[in-house]
């Protein structure tokens, strides 16, 4: 499921997401084959640079398998389900090793980029959209958050972009993901093999920062002859209203000011149905947790999310959640607490306390 060759005479090495038919999802071997090979190559002197890319025209990546964590849940104990905790170790352990590599790293993210496929994304060096990427952090709609370092990268949003996307679960674009900092180059997509024919001809000299540069230039002239084709984002042209809602600190007043938005922009119509089917209890650890995330390096917030996703998949509402969405698709979840004023502050509380002594992510 994950293709991976170095072209000798350029030193640049790929690794393919080859899974289309699940939209390239993730799952315990893919992300164990791609943290081996990146293990590997950091000491490789045949290797310069580092390529991910996917399979298929649809996705680079649509997030975790999260069909195979409820299946896991549903055959765990009643409290602990060690498979899906396990996972989410290896995901984020996968995701800070992106985040701090030592080589520079690109990814071509064209197509559909969500949840675990923004985790692999969001941490490279050089984030590549084109005309048909889509994006979007849209764990409130299956009883989970915005994990794989999204507590990180949402931070660093402009103004308020990153608490909205977190509780709306927006779908964003290629115009949208360079003006939040989620991207930083726009290529079209058939300018793929030229981007590495690009790559392949360059003179690399083991130095990151050196390489870098290069790696900039060759993004910098096709981001040129792209520029045209570019399409229209959402954010910008709506960034007043995201403010105004989202820098309300109570986070079931901005719900309720959110809801009651009077508005004739389709998308926010569509962010607005995603908060109000989404989990209430969900929203309420999305927003407590990107506030504490302020605070943290990046170490930190991998290892803060470790523990919110240990405690979450302990708990009913993520399974019920991919139930309904993802396994019956009857769109009805039957969510624990039927109102985000409902749930207790002691609950939400309780989902911040690490289950364990020791945190598996403590050697990051």
């Amino acid at each position: 499921m994950i293709k991976a060759h170095i072209e000798p005479a350029s030193k640049v090495a790929v690794l393919t997401l080859n899974n289309p038919t699940s939209l390239n999802a993730l799952n315990f071997t893919m992300i164990d084959t791609l943290y081996r090979y990146l293990i590997n190559w950091r000491h490789n002197d045949n290797v310069a640079c580092v390529v991910i890319d996917s399979a298929g025209d649809k996705a680079f990546c649509a997030g975790g398998d999260v069909q195979a964590l409820y299946h896991a849940m549903q055959q765990a104990p009643k409290k602990a389900c060690p498979a899906a905790e396990d996972f989410f170790s290896r995901e984020y352990r996968l995701d800070y090793l992106i985040h701090t590599y030592s080589k520079p790293i690109i990814v071509w993210g064209s197509g559909i980029v969500m949840g675990g496929g923004l985790g692999l994304f969001a941490g490279a060096d050089f984030r590549v959209v084109t005309e048909t990427s889509r994006m979007a952090m849209p764990e409130i709609t299956i009883g989970l958050y915005p994990d794989v370092g999204g507590s990180y990268f949402l931070n660093t949003m402009p103004g308020h972009c990153g608490r909205f996307l977190a509780l709306t679960g927006a779908v964003i674009n290629a115009q949208d993901s360079l003006f939040v900092g989620l991207a930083n180059a726009f290529v079209c997509n058939a300018q793929y093999p030229q981007f590495m024919q690009a790559l392949y001809a360059q003179k690399w000299v083991g130095e990151k920062n050196h390489d870098s540069q290069l790696i900039e230039v060759v993004l910098a002239d096709l981001a040129e002859s792209s520029a045209a084709n570019i399409p229209t984002g959402n954010i910008e042209a709506n960034l007043t209203t995201i403010n105004t809602h989202f820098s309300e600190p109570d986070t079931a007043n901005l719900i309720d000011a959110f809801l009651n938005l009077q508005t004739d922009v389709l998308w926010l119509h569509k962010a607005q149905r995603n908060v109000q089917q989404g989990s209430p209890l969900s929203a309420l650890l999305i927003d407590k947790q990107l506030r504490i995330s302020r605070k943290h390096d990046l170490k930190s917030v991998f290892q803060s999310e470790l523990v919110l996703s240990t405690n979450i998949v302990r708990f009913s509402e993520f399974s019920e959640g991919v139930r309904a969405l993802l396994i019956d698709k009857d769109g009805k979840p039957n969510w624990h607490y039927k109102n985000y004023r409902d749930v207790p502050n002691d609950v939400v509380a309780s989902f911040f306390k690490a289950p364990w002594s020791s945190n598996p992510l403590h050697d990051l």
